[in-house]
């Protein structure tokens, strides 16, 4: 699984500090470079249009009460697969989108799991 996400370029969209913290913490030790985490829509847009070859992102559906569908549809024009991280139910995902969703609490193994079904795809 790791060796999936080894050398790959992955933008992190969280708003909560500790569990931004947490992920980056993961996926650098896992051997990616991590973007972020962004904790706005705004910044997580800055990091893509300075960015080159993100792989994949892992995307907080809301930040701070902004639901981050700007940056779901960014990636989607980029060609970039992400998966949607959520603590809400099952309205707070745009029906349109077929990402895949992680239920917060979540596990870090079902994170690194998840990211590499994306970067294997």
């Amino acid at each position: 699984m790791s060796e999936l996400i080894a050398g790959r370029t992955l933008l992190v969209v969280e708003d909560e500090p500790l569990l931004g913290m947490l992920l980056d913490d993961v996926l650098s030790d896992a051997g990616a470079r991590v973007l972020g985490p962004a904790a706005t829509v705004e910044r997580a847009l800055e990091l893509l249009t300075a960015a080159t070859g993100v792989d994949a992102a892992i995307l907080d559906v809301n930040l701070g009460g902004v639901r981050s569908d700007a940056v779901a549809s960014r990636l989607e024009e980029m060609g970039v697969p992400f998966v949607f991280a959520t603590a809400y139910g099952d309205g707070a995902i745009d029906g349109g989108r077929s990402a895949p969703v992680l239920r917060k609490p979540y596990d870090i193994g079902e994170v690194l799991e998840t990211l590499a079904r994306l970067l294997a795809a």
